[in-house]
């Protein structure tokens, strides 16, 4: 607080605070935290690192963490604390009706198959994805009963955001004024989907290099679209490994986005 002559009223410290002080910054060695957030992850920042410097930095100083030595003990001892670094670190855009043709197809081959499938998105985003998915199943005549569709993504934020279902004017360009009239309902420049396609889906957060992804079980299509981008080549490979291993049949394909080149 200043007074009104200029000079700065005394601050008393307290212990916290002259602990925090008396510990040096230190923002230099970044490579242990991301090969850390690659690990868990399998991102990577080899060609941006002075982004990823930057974001880490601005991490730290929200938390009053003092060096990235220190945030990496942190991260590997918080999994709250882990669970932040991942949000603040992943990007989510997208937007319904993405790639059209890969949605056409599939809503092809289950109207083909009579039998109940099973659909993976991986990631899921804010929701975009799954759930143009799921109207364009609705839009085909395929019931709900007939598929069961399971959106995963490793950013929590993105899924609470895709949960709420509520949507701006970039996000749904791609979709027709029928479409907009049946399954949203416009509030003051916001878009907000209808329960009918929400509970068309399952959204969990779960990490594909994780132990547990396997527990998901197989299915029958599996969408990862521009998750891979992130990715070096090594870890491109074993993400697809991991994907194909839980295709209920190697003929049915994986619908990768244009951008995930191997």
């Amino acid at each position: 607080m200043f007074n009104f002559f200029g000079n700065k009223t005394k601050k008393t410290l307290s212990s916290e605070d002259i602990n925090i002080q008396s510990v040096p910054e230190d923002f230099n060695e970044i490579e242990p935290l991301a090969a850390f957030f690659k690990n868990e992850t399998g991102i990577t920042f080899e060609k941006q690192q002075s982004i990823l410097k930057s974001k880490l930095i601005s991490f730290c100083n929200i938390r009053q963490i003092r060096s990235f030595k220190g945030c990496l003990e942190q991260v590997k001892s918080n999994p709250a604390l882990k669970q932040e670094l991942i949000n603040y670190l992943t990007t989510n855009e997208s937007y319904f009706y993405r790639e059209t043709h890969q949605i056409q197809d599939v809503v092809s081959r289950i109207k083909l198959n009579k039998q109940v499938v099973d659909i993976l998105c991986a990631p899921s985003s804010t929701g975009e994805e799954i759930y143009s998915i799921a109207i364009a199943l609705l839009e085909a005549g395929v019931p709900k009963n007939r598929f069961n569709i399971i959106g995963i993504d490793i950013n929590s934020d993105a899924l609470k955001y895709a949960e709420q279902g509520i949507y701006n004017q970039r996000n749904i360009n791609n979709l027709s004024a029928q479409i907009l009239k049946k399954y949203f309902i416009k509030q003051q420049e916001k878009y907000y989907l209808s329960n009918e396609v929400k509970q068309c889906v399952h959204l969990k957060i779960e990490n594909i290099f994780s132990s547990s992804f396997k527990s998901l079980g197989k299915f029958d299509y599996i969408f990862s679209r521009n998750m891979l981008i992130y990715f070096d080549p090594e870890t491109k490979i074993k993400a697809r490994q991991i994907l194909e291993s839980l295709l209920n049949e190697q003929k049915n394909p994986i619908y990768f986005g244009h951008a995930d080149l191997f």
